[in-house]
């Protein structure tokens, strides 16, 4: 067969963390690719803060803009549990132990910084089109058009849905896959994706009463609050449990002066021993009250579509787990994409082939995000005291354990973190704990962390809380 005339071609939609870390993974590839973003600022004063775990940092390595992100923000320290009183129930240094399990520590960033930090490094800033909004998508037998709401047609030869939890390209592939195979996406899988709190987030300046690197969650009775502070910064987050869950395509669109009711209703609740959450909410620069959607759909691809990021799987943010799996799906497709076309060797693969590799990327990924999804929402519960049991677990269970206990469970999740594999990874600190992909024996350190895991919930069931036991198959994924 004779080479293509035309590269292969990505159209990636959305340029937020997965659109822009897609085309840094991308260029490494050498894979020819467009972003387009319906918005006109590709960092909007919108969001709050994000974290950036090893594993992702490693990634950040491989495209030569760790040191970028570093210089963006303050190492963080210390790790507060406190009740509702403000008192303290536990501390201990949990960054500090993060460090030193992985080498790199986690990254405390604006999420507007993220997406500049993003932006501003790629090879070519050029490829990034605003105020690009899609209209609609053809698949044709050779390749795929995207046209924009201003007649602009793109041509590639597939496109990757980057624009999140609403985004329009997922409604789309929906619409393509029913057209061409009857009920293929169900009712059950548009609704899978709930939302079962709401979250008051926002950002303010330094608060020295909460220390200038300091992660603090206050528990409550179907609430909870964190704050993450920098020296310039703090960062806050009210999650309230709903009454009533709700699903796709139920969309509420909080007001501001819905959020200012939320913010009021909790005034007087504390954020520490020294001060109430009312205080940072005066000072605030903004805030927006939002509802949070999780889930993990069961179509991550059809015929020239393929979904990654918020848009295929969602997850509660207390644990900070979400961009990261955003940022590990970008990095297992590309890998899938380069070695397909490694393979093809200048010729454009086929619908089938292209089918394959996707299928491989949904394969590879799925597992992993499911039960981090439900890992993540056990740590929100947790935070909310959504049952007596999680109460009981943060009062009277979690104070009798060593500081290294979380820090450990958060490893064994790190080190599964994948990378890109046709880029080196040399010169990338290392740490404690061996990467799964680099190590050459079974690590003692499963063995630990599942023995620790497999201890709590022998006390968690002892008083009826058997949901601890959901978090146990993540120590072993694959």
């Amino acid at each position: 067969m004779m080479a293509s005339e035309t590269p292969f071609r990505v159209i990636i939609v959305g340029a937020g963390v997965a659109g822009l870390t897609a085309s840094h993974c991308l260029h490494k590839a050498g894979i020819d690719h467009i972003i387009l973003e319906r918005r006109a600022d590709v960092a909007p004063a919108m969001g709050s803060s994000i974290a950036m775990y090893p594993g992702s940092g490693r990634i950040f390595h491989q495209l030569g803009i760790l040191e970028r992100m570093e210089t963006t923000c303050s190492p963080c320290k210390y790790s507060w549990t406190r009740g509702p009183d403000g008192k303290d129930i536990v501390h201990n240094e949990f960054f500090e132990i993060v460090k030193k399990n992985h080498g790199q520590r986690i990254l405390l960033l604006e999420r507007r910084q993220l997406l500049r930090n993003l932006y501003e490094t790629l090879p070519d800033m050029g490829r990034v089109k605003l105020n690009s909004e899609v209209k609609s998508i053809n698949q044709l037998s050779d390749g795929v058009e995207v046209i924009l709401t201003d007649g602009t047609v793109e041509r590639g030869d597939m496109v990757l849905g980057a624009d999140g939890v609403r985004g329009t390209v997922r409604s789309m592939m929906w619409e393509h896959a029913n057209k061409m195979e009857p009920g293929i996406i169900t009712a059950q899988e548009k609704t899978c994706m709930k939302t079962n709190y709401k979250l008051l987030l926002g950002m303010g300046p330094g608060a020295p009463e909460l220390g200038e690197a300091d992660m603090t969650v206050c528990h409550n009775h179907k609430q909870s609050m964190m704050t993450l502070t920098q020296p310039d910064h703090t960062y806050f987050s009210v999650y309230f449990k709903l009454d009533k869950p709700y699903s796709w395509p139920t969309r509420k669109r909080y007001t501001a002066e819905e959020a200012e009711a939320a913010a009021e209703s909790v005034a007087d609740h504390a954020v520490s021993d020294q001060a109430v959450f009312g205080e940072l909410w005066r000072k605030r620069d903004r805030a927006s009250l939002i509802g949070v959607e999780e889930g993990v759909l069961d179509h991550w691809y059809y015929d020239r579509i393929a979904l990654v990021g918020d848009c295929v799987h969602k997850m509660t943010p207390n644990i900070g787990l979400g961009g990261n799996m955003a940022i590990e799906s970008v990095v297992v497709l590309c890998n899938h994409l380069h070695a397909m076309l490694s393979a093809q060797q200048g010729v454009k693969p086929s619908l089938a082939t292209l089918r394959a590799t996707f299928a491989a990327y949904q394969a590879e990924r799925k597992p992993r995000v499911e039960q981090i999804m439900k890992f993540s929402r056990e740590v929100t519960d947790s935070h909310a005291w959504a049952t007596l049991s999680h109460k009981y677990y943060t009062k009277w269970v979690l104070p009798t354990k060593s500081d290294q206990f979380f820090p450990n469970i958060i490893a064994e999740i790190v080190r599964r973190a994948p990378k890109l594999e046709y880029v080196d990874v040399k010169g990338f600190n290392k740490g404690k704990v061996v990467w799964k992909d680099e190590e050459t024996k079974p690590s003692a350190l499963a063995w630990s962390v599942g023995w620790m895991l497999r201890a709590t919930v022998l006390v968690m069931l002892s008083v009826g809380a058997a949901q601890y036991g959901k978090v146990l198959p993540l120590i072993k994924s694959k």
